[in-house]
């Protein structure tokens, strides 16, 4: 008999909009009994690695308006946004960065003690409200934080959600694995948020964090769900070379110049109006034009490049505005940006598709939600804007918490359970994946998955490529029966990376 958990509402992902939807459905119910399933702890979630910014309009009086971050997000998008829904990010946005103040957000000051913001590509003023250059780690504890204060917040750390369990009509629960024991769980719910982030780490170069991986979306894909705009995938202008860390866009805000072989600033050529603060887009197709005209730099393991230079900017600046960035680049590349430029290369950093959903996050499926990264309302088209996205995060946590927990105060109890599907699904990860015995190494099967996207699938894409990428996708999946070395069940990560 398989062990069971119930829950009114369960939150699967503990990132800034699995927190935010936590906080929202508590307030909206103190009798609600919320379980937030993670498979890491929550301030190892990939959120705390956003460094420089969240949209909002601020300061009217100096100019800006909701109007323009309208524009800006729709024109940056390649007008593919849905406008419905770019306004509605806009309009909300301001008062939660005051809701998360007053929730002890510190975020950085002007001069005069208001709230600092600072340039991002793609803007026609000064948006990107943020906390030095660790937004995302202030943000994430301000939640966490907060999230502790309310009674009927519980948090699952640790559990890889493997199904969601459902009779055709509606959501009935999940099932999941608890990594400290090994130990596979039902967990029965009204209603689920799914708030797993994106899916990154299927390019070997990338801003993600390890753990991010496409779970939310295999689950949601196999309970049926449609997946949306899978094809729109964000190549940051300046990864660090050669881990692939994000130097963040901040860095160009704060008056950092990229520079050919030439030490030309070679954005004059592509947007001479925005230079680097062009959108993403626009200034990864620009440093691979340059590139492909031999235009470059080598890096050391032999990879194309170009130069980030912030020596102008000054050593107080960066030490004050991007101490991370300084600290990450003297770790990682052993280099002083106050003293040399850093090689640089667009990286893999955000997927504008996921879960298909309306503009209150509903999918499909009766009782299921989704927000943040893992969905998809296309509120970003085609191209997302910096800053914009813990801006999306937070309010659509806000929106699918308290839409989700009113269902789930109102839902009746479905018909009989599926037990047979659980049944299936223990049969699914236990008898064809623990204890398979195929011939291939899981390891060395997503180091070739990823080099292919690499490869095949990076900022300029042709036809060419595509099929020759898609033909080498299926012969893996062909032949990927991948064996399990290690058979203990207790934090067992060679079986929660093959799953």
């Amino acid at each position: 008999m398989v062990d069971s958990i119930e829950y009114d509402l369960i939150i699967v992902g503990s990132g800034l909009a699995g927190l935010r939807a936590a906080i929202e459905a508590a307030k909206t119910s103190a009798t609600l009994k919320i379980g937030v399933i993670s498979k890491v702890q929550v301030m190892r979630s990939h959120s705390v690695s956003a460094e420089g910014g969240t949209a909002a309009v601020l300061f009217e009086e100096e100019g800006d308006s909701i109007e323009s971050h309208i524009y800006d997000t729709v024109k940056g998008s390649d007008f593919l946004a849905d406008q419905d829904v770019a306004e509605r990010l806009c309009k909300e946005m301001p008062n939660e960065v005051y809701q998360l103040e007053h929730w002890g957000m510190p975020w950085s000051r002007r001069k005069d003690g208001r709230i600092g913001q600072r340039y991002f590509g793609g803007y026609s003023y000064p948006r990107a409200t943020y906390a030095s250059d660790k937004v995302g780690f202030f943000e994430m504890q301000t939640l966490y934080d907060t999230c502790l204060k309310f009674d009927n917040i519980s948090f699952l750390n640790e559990w890889f959600v493997t199904a969601i369990i459902h009779d055709g009509q509606q959501f009935m629960g999940v099932t999941a694995i608890e990594l400290s024991s090994g130990t596979f769980y039902t967990i029965r719910a009204k209603a689920m948020i799914i708030a797993t982030g994106g899916a990154g780490r299927i390019y070997s170069f990338s801003t993600y964090a390890l753990s991010s991986t496409p779970d939310g979306l295999d689950m949601a894909f196999r309970a049926g769900l449609a997946l949306k705009d899978m094809e729109f995938v964000q190549f940051h202008p300046t990864g660090i070379l050669p881990s692939g860390i994000l130097i963040t866009e901040g860095a160009r805000g704060e008056g950092g110049y990229l520079l050919n072989k030439d030490g030309e600033r070679f954005m004059k050529d592509y947007a001479p109006s925005k230079m680097e603060l062009a959108p993403r887009d626009i200034v990864s197709r620009a440093i691979m034009s340059e590139i492909r005209a031999g235009r470059g730099f080598k890096h050391e393991t032999g990879v194309d490049c170009m130069k980030l230079d912030l020596r102008h900017v000054g050593d107080a600046i960066i030490r004050e505005k991007l101490g991370a960035i300084r600290e990450i680049s003297i770790k990682f590349s052993g280099i002083d940006p106050s003293q040399e430029p850093l090689d640089i290369r667009p990286v893999c950093h955000y997927m504008m598709g996921g879960i298909h959903t309306n503009i209150d996050g509903a999918t499909e499926l009766k009782g299921v939600w989704a927000a943040g990264e893992a969905a998809c309302n296309s509120v970003h088209g085609a191209n997302r804007l910096g800053a914009n996205s813990t801006s999306e995060c937070i309010v659509w946590g806000k929106v699918t918490g308290k839409i989700a927990a009113q269902y789930a105060l109102n839902a009746k109890n479905g018909g009989q359970f599926p037990h047979h599907l659980v049944s299936l699904e223990e049969k699914r990860i236990y008898d064809g994946i623990f204890r398979g015995s195929g011939e291939y190494n899981p390891y060395e099967v997503r180091q070739e998955l990823t080099e292919i996207m690499n490869d095949k699938a990076y900022v300029y894409r042709t036809e060419s490529d595509l099929v020759e990428g898609l033909k080498k996708l299926r012969e893996i999946r062909a032949r990927t029966w991948m064996h399990v070395d290690d058979k203990a069940k207790e934090y067992n990560t060679n079986f929660s990376n093959v799953m």
